[in-house]
């Protein structure tokens, strides 16, 4: 697990997991192996990084359509779809999947399997969530990268007070629909009462929301005061 998570790193782990199931288990599979992959968001706001991906995966040999399939699973931002899509990937037999995007697609599909491997990316403490056992010793049938994303809250705030020390308000964008959103809140509240600033929370999930942020409604902010 590393702080920085590395593209080819992730990829490594896809095509290490797809290559090693037993060989029993290999004959039982279609003669093109299939990828599973997993996120919470659309293709749309993830176009780059699903290129990415498969550009990792041809560099590893494994070219779509060629001689891996991918069964593409999108959430489009309804994160309570996660463990019907995970499932539908179970039912589907595919290889190994690659639980993209965060917490929730990871927890979704260790939920979803015992069995079958799982690559994911978190922004949490991949013990603290109960995705593994310990950092260098995983267990079970995950393995991923962890950001700790929470965990620099505090880091990114006294960055940004350092960068503009008369701030007295910062407003702090979250997703209110990520089931990672709290602990990040927690966080960066914690932090803002130890460097006297006040913190305005701003909520948006959807692209109109977003578009509303210049004139936000009372109702989408929470106000931490010091």
């Amino acid at each position: 697990m590393t702080a920085k998570m590395k593209r080819r790193e992730f990829i490594t782990l896809v095509g290490g997991a797809t290559a090693a199931l037993p060989l029993a288990a290999r004959a039982q599979q279609p003669t093109m192996p299939v990828v599973g992959f997993l996120h919470p968001a659309s293709p749309d706001t993830y176009a780059q990084l699903l290129a990415a991906f498969r550009e990792g995966l041809s560099e590893l040999g494994y070219i779509e359509g060629q001689n891996v399939a991918i069964e593409y699973r999108w959430a489009n931002g309804q994160y309570d779809r996660l463990p019907g899509l995970a499932a539908d990937l179970v039912r589907r037999e595919v290889r190994v999947i690659a639980a993209t995007g965060g917490d929730p697609s990871a927890l979704a599909a260790k939920a979803a399997t015992a069995t079958i491997p799982v690559v994911f990316d978190t922004i949490s403490d991949p013990v603290k969530i109960g995705l593994v056992t310990t950092l260098n010793r995983p267990g079970g049938n995950l393995t991923g990268l962890s950001v700790l994303t929470a965990e620099l809250v505090p880091k990114r705030l006294e960055l940004l007070c350092e960068v503009v020390p008369d701030a007295a308000v910062i407003a702090f964008l979250v997703n209110p629909a990520s089931p990672t959103v709290d602990p990040q809140k927690r966080e960066m509240q914690i932090a803002a009462r130890s460097l006297g600033r006040e913190i305005v929370i701003v909520n948006a999930s959807t692209e109109r929301e977003f578009d509303s942020l210049r004139n936000p409604r009372p109702e989408t902010c929470q106000w931490a005061r010091r």
